[in-house]
């Protein structure tokens, strides 16, 4: 059986008398592993996600209530929501939470302004 790697005897020696001395080796090269591609350096390395929809979605709130509840609202009924006055809102992307932010006015149009962006731990 071939190694790619070929080590030497004073290699193996050395690393033996750091375990016995309670001294971690030093870790060996890694064999056969791909380089990691650096991040897109301009827009142009982007293209190609441009045209992917996705769905964005802005959260004053939520509540819960019972079907009954909700048939008996009509025109003009208020729906108390589980937030303040002022307080941010979520801001979703592809039912993936990833920003707070509060609503704006943009001419005649209401908008989002992104206040905080939530990082999440990819699983």
């Amino acid at each position: 059986m071939a190694d790619e790697k070929d080590l030497e005897l004073s290699d193996l020696e050395s690393e033996e008398e750091a375990a016995a001395e309670g001294e971690a080796p030093p870790p060996a090269p890694a064999a056969n592993v791909p380089d990691i591609p650096d991040l897109p350096e301009s827009s142009q390395d982007l293209e190609a996600v441009y045209d992917i929809p996705v769905q964005v979605s802005a959260v004053l709130g939520k509540t819960t209530m019972q079907v009954n509840q909700l048939l008996k609202l009509g025109r003009g009924a208020v729906v108390e929501l589980d937030r303040k006055v002022g307080e941010a809102i979520d801001i979703y992307v592809n039912n993936r939470l990833v920003a707070r932010g509060e609503v704006v006015v943009v001419e005649d149009r209401l908008g989002v302004t992104m206040t905080e962006i939530i990082k999440t731990e990819r699983s």
